[in-house]
């Protein structure tokens, strides 16, 4: 659970009831899960934790409360603190929670009434696994060159027909819809693009298998071919695509980098013990200074990590998604703490040693789940263009002899 000391300024009362609810859920029902082994069990159990977390209430938190969510609005600190927490216990948990946020949201920003109504309250329920395809094999963080297409049928009201590819999709084979970004018009590069909802088994659709990471992770890629949309199923207008996208991303942001702080809490916690209770020359670990000083080191990333993350979360609330004064915080927070979750998991490994390294300890699967975070949704490089973009486009709306 976070330090809601620390970042009690950004909470409300709900939140700090919520924090400690959802502490001792993952510690009850999350922790004692087997990490799965292989890609086969990591989709096993990713449905499994589906199932729990919307029995649980906690997929609530990731729709709005007229869609069957536990609040009015989604609201980015109950996130936040969720994925802190899930993350601590589970980095598949986290990931299972964190793709329900994602894929719905373009759906909170921009549905229609009958798409909230036909898939958020399945969303909130763990009924319906949400997946968010965006990324191609030569579009990553270049989304203009994104090659999908979604062109009209022959007759204006048979909707669309999509084709083409999309690769690095989480719970690829597995979801029940997928949230897909294609272009309706090439000739505009990112201002083509638009978004739509696919529900799987749709006829043209396909999963072509998945792609392996190191940490167990219901990854994939998925096509289509001739597959055939519903003009209803398009989210938002023609060409809104890539804002929404953008939108979507920006929104969610401070949410990676809070599962990044519940991974280097995690760590922490396990290197702190480990240095109390393991004996070197006749004392204990932690009596050496150099071992301190590396837990220093550690926590106060994580002090600062956390303070970025909620302040962003509050500024996502209160002053609303796709604001500057928003996604700057936003791409601060996750820039910063999924930078310095590496540094801390990588520091707990050093501190316990060999025993960090054996598959079965939970600081090697932190140690190969973290890295993914500084990628998705935005890589590191790209929240350091956001931040440096607003910071000269401020430095050039000064007068010249403004000071600093």
């Amino acid at each position: 659970m976070p330090d809601t000391a620390l970042v009690r300024a950004f909470l409300d009362d709900r939140h700090l009831a919520l924090a400690t609810e959802v502490e001792a859920f993952a510690a009850r029902a999350v922790a004692p899960l087997p990490p799965p082994a292989d890609d086969a069990a990591a989709r096993r159990q990713a449905r499994q934790l589906l199932a729990l977390l919307g029995a649980e209430g906690w997929l609530g938190y990731a729709v709005p409360a007229a869609w069957g969510g536990r609040w009015p609005e989604t609201d980015l600190r109950a996130c936040c603190l969720l994925r802190e927490a899930l993350a601590a216990a589970s980095p598949l948990a986290d990931a299972v929670f964190a793709l329900q946020c994602l894929g719905s949201m373009p759906l909170a920003l921009a549905g229609s009434e009958a798409q909230r109504g036909r898939w958020l309250p399945e969303i909130a329920a763990g009924r319906a696994m949400a997946a968010f395809a965006m990324t191609e094999p030569e579009a990553g963080s270049d989304v203009s060159a994104m090659a999908t297409r979604a062109r009209r049928a022959r007759h204006e009201d048979d909707g669309y027909v999509l084709d083409g590819r999309k690769v690095f999709i989480s719970n690829a084979g597995i979801a029940d819809l997928y949230t897909v970004f294609a272009s309706t018009s090439p000739e505009d590069g990112r201002r083509g693009l638009s978004c739509f909802l696919v529900a799987a088994g749709s006829p043209g659709l396909s999963f072509v298998g998945p792609q392996i990471l190191s940490s167990p992770h219901p990854l994939g890629e998925i096509a289509f071919a001739e597959c055939r949309v519903a003009t209803g199923d398009r989210v938002g207008e023609e060409g809104e695509g890539f804002s929404l996208g953008m939108r979507t991303l920006d929104r969610l942001r401070p949410t990676v980098a809070a599962a990044a702080c519940g991974m280097a809490a995690r760590a922490l916690a396990e290197a702190t013990a480990h240095a109390l209770a393991r004996r070197q020359f006749g004392r204990a670990l932690a009596d050496f200074q150099i071992t301190q000083q590396k837990l220093a080191v550690m926590a106060t990333d994580l002090a600062a990590a956390r303070l970025l993350v909620y302040r962003a979360a509050w500024q996502g609330d209160t002053q609303g998604a796709g604001s500057e004064r928003a996604s700057v915080p936003a791409a601060m927070a996750k820039a910063f703490a999924t930078e310095a979750a590496q540094r801390i998991v990588d520091a707990a490994l050093q501190i316990l040693g060999g025993r960090g390294a054996l598959a079965d300890h939970p600081v090697e699967r932190l140690y190969r789940s973290v890295r993914a975070l500084r990628i998705y949704e935005g890589t590191t490089e790209i929240q350091h263009l956001i931040i440096a973009r607003h910071l000269l486009k401020e430095g050039a709306a000064k007068p010249a002899d403004a000071p600093a």
